[in-house]
């Protein structure tokens, strides 16, 4: 792997900007995996792991060589892999509740979490003890139960379940392949829910 990695010098990388700078990685089956960087998708190519099944117009030049540089590339071999969990993040929170207070039903991107049984009180950092709350609702509630502070939950907090293209999506949000798309099932939606 190493002599893989000193044929094509990182510094060649650091022309490549925007777009070209990451490459869609496809499982054998042209199932999307993840997205890796350029120089990440060269070594793969070069050591026999990977084809390059679409570039995307760039060329990179090294002192004696020119390569297309990749877009989407495929591993030559099958990886078998659990189907992802989304990350307790805020901003996973705020997406799973469409950014709506979940006790006033406000919509709005000025959002902060609320546990839902207090921390001090018992509650724990989870999925199920978590919501998006406004700040007046947050403010309300305080260190009380949400009886205690005569306020409900509209909907119950739980996991939200994620497609298996789930890493794959978070990066449709930001610039990108057009050349991906066609890789990635309900890419459409998803940017246009994002």
């Amino acid at each position: 792997m190493s002599q893989c990695r000193r044929l094509l010098p990182l510094g060649v990388f650091s022309k490549v900007g925007g777009m070209s700078a990451r490459v869609l990685v496809l499982n054998q089956n042209y199932e999307p995996l993840n997205v890796c960087h350029v120089h990440r998708a060269f070594v793969l190519v070069f050591c026999g792991k990977a084809e390059v099944v679409e570039s995307n117009g760039h060329t990179l030049h090294t002192s004696t060589r020119s390569y297309q540089c990749p877009s989407v590339i495929r591993l030559l071999y099958l990886i078998k892999r659990a189907h992802p969990m989304a990350k307790l993040t805020r901003k996973e929170i705020f997406m799973r509740d469409n950014f709506t207070c979940q006790y006033c039903g406000t919509k709005t991107h000025d959002l902060t979490l609320d546990h839902v049984v207090p921390r001090h009180r018992g509650g724990q950092h989870r999925w199920e003890n978590l919501v998006s709350a406004c700040k007046a609702c947050n403010h309300r509630k305080g260190g009380r139960l949400p009886d205690e502070a005569r306020m409900h939950l509209n909907v119950r907090p739980a996991q939200p379940r994620v497609s298996r293209y789930y890493w794959v999506h978070q990066h449709l949000q930001s610039t990108h392949d057009p050349a991906w798309l066609k890789f990635i099932p309900d890419a459409e939606r998803k940017r246009v829910s994002a």
